[in-house]
């Protein structure tokens, strides 16, 4: 499996608007695409306007479809004012102990 972990910044005047826009993106992601395995949503509880994702994709290559994906590339032009950094990291998954 492939793993995908996103830190996002967004302005503070457009943090309610930019977490529903992760929200929808990662509804979407998990619904519309069969290799999205998890798409998970979390924010800093110390600073608010700091947004952590992480993604498993059954492999690389569904990450790489995820992003020609049109709900990728629109989430991508409507978030891209409202986002003051942002730093992606790939990983592989290795099966876990027991699993």
């Amino acid at each position: 499996m492939f793993v995908i972990t996103v830190v996002f910044e967004c302005h503070a005047e457009q943090r309610e608007s930019f977490a529903a826009a992760l929200r929808t993106q990662a509804h979407n992601s998990v619904t519309k695409e069969q290799d999205c395995l998890l798409f998970d949503v979390c924010s800093d509880p110390d600073r608010p306007n700091r947004f952590f994702l992480y993604e498993i994709y059954g492999d690389e290559a569904a990450f790489d479809l995820h992003l020609k994906s049109e709900h990728f590339l629109d989430f991508d032009k409507k978030v891209a004012d409202m986002v003051t950094s942002k730093t992606v990291e790939r990983w592989n998954k290795h099966p876990s102990a027991g699993a």
